[in-house]
């Protein structure tokens, strides 16, 4: 008996010494009683909480089965317009390799052997089985996502990636019915896509909400099919707005920490009114699973773009013709304007709106129709969705004034961005001239024409950087050698010796402004003397 109470004595004191350990943790009494509640340790001090039957306690229970409640409520709403989305790609037969890729005799019934010490030992039967063996085929694959229909008829959402490329496209609905997709519309570049069923009857139709409203904190679900589960529900907040991700170049993405993971893509992001406020596109994972940090498309894009693709199968956007950079606090200063206050004009391309406007390189465009910008891709959002045709006031600062200029909108090309080669106005070869700044920690040239080619800047006058300093002044503004000079403060400068002029012409105690071409295209740095 005494050696099973000094065992259970000690077992009390290893548990005691455990609790005390913790430190910031929880003392628990001896006794059980409903009176007796956990205490937490601040310094070694004892706080007692709340009894478990307190006021204090009930409400925040309350509270508790309150914010449940909503959760229930929204995931009640949305669920039954939660579809699962399978995919299928066929087997496609593609040229195969080997030794008679390529031969042309294999092309005509030929022996491609004909004429070499090889040709007796083939039969046409022999070529007829090793042409055969040359066919091969990619593998079937099938896919999983999720989508969210948006009208009763059976016109649904979900991204891009869940139905490129594939060859049958089955939706499932919440009730087990099951559809063949058809009048499958995609837009890539904000990874959206529409697709339809037909005959399927009234369907309940989620509501899409207005993300522009949603704060950072707020309470969301993300609902989808991640891992095949149908119909799963996690909950999170919204964890950041406007994030810019490689899955589409032309969306601000929600981040949210609301468990997204594979066949969650395509799924509603929904608010406490069961309200589609995202489609769940991509997760940021180092194992391909949910690490909290999941991205959204917000809704107010989606709602731009869809009636777009179900009425005519493509986005229509409207578009500038410049290049464009955020105002850094250098930049800023230079400028005449606050950090983030507007976006810097780099690059004006030839027969753009931007262009018939009069919209100059170094210009600051401040608003576009009305709405004040702080970013590139801000201005790109609200440039792009602006009715084609029509004018829209931008105001601009220009050379510490501001003034309003027009642009007519008009609908982007689809080839717009594509680098250009052999304009004439390229530079022309002949002498080359050279300098080194040490003050800058660099030295530029003349660029010839084949130069300009070769780097990727051809049409563009200016001088070329041929050495760097490591860790100068020139270095550390982003100057690197292979970029093109083209401006020094307000002056254009064609030439070495207009770069020598134009350098010393700058104040000495200020940084250096410069506009500096790479094959990416112009920006704006400052260079600290």
């Amino acid at each position: 008996m005494s050696h099973l109470t000094n065992r259970g004595k000690s077992a009390s004191a290893i548990a005691l010494f455990g609790a005390v350990a913790l430190g910031g943790g929880l003392l628990w009494s001896q006794s059980h009683s409903a009176e007796q509640v956990p205490a937490t340790t601040t310094g070694g001090t004892v706080i007692a909480g709340p009894a478990i039957d307190s006021p204090a306690n009930e409400k925040a229970k309350s509270h508790a089965y309150e914010l449940s409640s909503a959760f229930r409520s929204a995931a009640a709403t949305i669920l039954p317009s939660v579809v699962t989305i399978e995919t299928e790609t066929k087997p496609h037969a593609v040229r195969g390799g080997g030794a008679l890729r390529g031969r042309p005799g294999m092309r005509n019934g030929q022996n491609p052997f004909e004429g070499t010490p090889f040709e007796q030992f083939f039969s046409e039967e022999d070529l007829e089985r090793m042409q055969r063996g040359m066919q091969q085929q990619t593998p079937r694959q099938s896919g999983a996502g999720s989508g969210v229909i948006i009208d009763k008829s059976g016109i649904i959402l979900t991204n891009n990636h869940v139905v490129n490329g594939a060859d049958v496209v089955t939706v499932r609905l919440a009730d087990g019915r099951e559809f063949t997709a058809t009048n499958i519309k995609t837009d890539p570049q904000t990874d959206l896509a529409v697709i339809s069923i037909e005959k399927a009857g009234d369907l309940p139709a989620a509501k899409l909400g207005n993300s522009d409203a949603l704060e950072i904190g707020d309470w969301v679900i993300a609902v989808g099919n991640p891992f095949g589960l149908e119909q799963t529900v996690s909950a999170g907040i919204i964890s950041g707005k406007g994030r810019q991700i490689g899955a589409a170049q032309r969306a601000n993405f929600l981040q949210t920490d609301a468990a997204i993971n594979p066949g969650n893509s395509g799924g509603p992001l929904v608010n406490l009114e069961g309200e589609v406020i995202g489609i769940n596109t991509a997760i940021a994972s180092n194992g391909g699973g949910n690490d909290g940090i999941g991205f959204a498309v917000p809704s107010s894009l989606a709602k731009w773009i869809t009636p777009q693709l179900i009425s005519g199968g493509k986005v229509e956007r409207a578009y500038l013709g410049v290049g464009i950079e955020m105002v850094n606090s250098e930049l800023a200063e230079k400028f005449g304007t606050k950090r983030g206050e507007g976006v810097l004009v780099t690059e004006v391309h030839p027969d753009t709106p931007a262009a018939e406007a009069g919209l100059q390189e170094g210009d600051v465009i401040l608003d576009y129709n009305g709405v004040k910008v702080h970013g590139p891709r801000e201005l790109q959002e609200v440039v792009e969705r602006s009715e084609l045709n029509t004018k829209q006031r931008a105001t601009v600062l220009r050379d510490g004034k501001q003034m309003i200029v027009n642009v007519v909108a008009k609908a982007l090309p689809q080839n717009f961005g594509r680098p250009t080669v052999g304009r004439d106005d390229e530079p022309s070869p002949g002498k080359v001239e050279s300098a080194e700044h040490d003050e800058l920690g660099l030295e530029v040239a003349d660029v010839t024409a084949a130069e300009a080619k070769q780097l990727g800047i051809a049409g563009s006058a200016g001088v070329v950087v041929t050495n760097v300093t490591p860790d100068g002044p020139a270095h550390t503004a982003g100057i690197r050698e292979g970029m093109l000079i083209r401006r020094v403060g307000k002056v254009n400068v064609t030439d070495v010796e207009g770069f020598k002029k134009a350098l010393e012409s700058q104040p000495k105690d200020e940084g250096v402004l410069m506009l500096v071409r790479t094959a990416q295209g112009n920006r704006f740095v400052v260079i600290e003397r």
